[in-house]
């Protein structure tokens, strides 16, 4: 019983921790499209692993993109500021492409493509 009451206690400090992560990704924007990349469709996965160690694998709207470096190094450095984060770390991906497909509906919507 106390084991299933502490697993339900660390769910929720994930699920929390994963809002923050969440949050601080949708402040991060590419420069040259005015919608954040969490919106864009760029990030394929959110991993929380224990003592509160953050993976994000994504990827960018093409291998060229002008951001390449800056983009990822961005999402690494908000995450590290969320407080309880102890490591972060941000893998690039171009398995699957990216394609506007990706993107949310409210993305859409902003760039004109609904």
């Amino acid at each position: 019983m106390e084991k299933e009451k502490q697993t339900e206690e660390t769910k929720i400090q994930d699920e929390s921790l994963r809002d923050k992560v969440q949050r601080a990704i949708k402040t991060v924007y590419d420069p040259e499209i005015p919608v954040d990349i969490y919106e864009l469709g760029l990030i394929y996965e959110i991993n929380i692993y224990p003592v509160n160690n953050v993976f994000v694998l994504m990827t960018l709207t093409s291998p060229s993109c002008p951001a390449a470096e800056t983009i990822p190094s961005e999402v690494e450095q908000k995450l590290k500021k969320i407080e309880g984060v102890n490591n972060v770390k941000v893998e690039i991906t171009f398995d699957p492409p990216y394609s506007t497909e990706m993107m949310s509906e409210v993305a859409k919507l902003e760039l004109g493509f609904l």
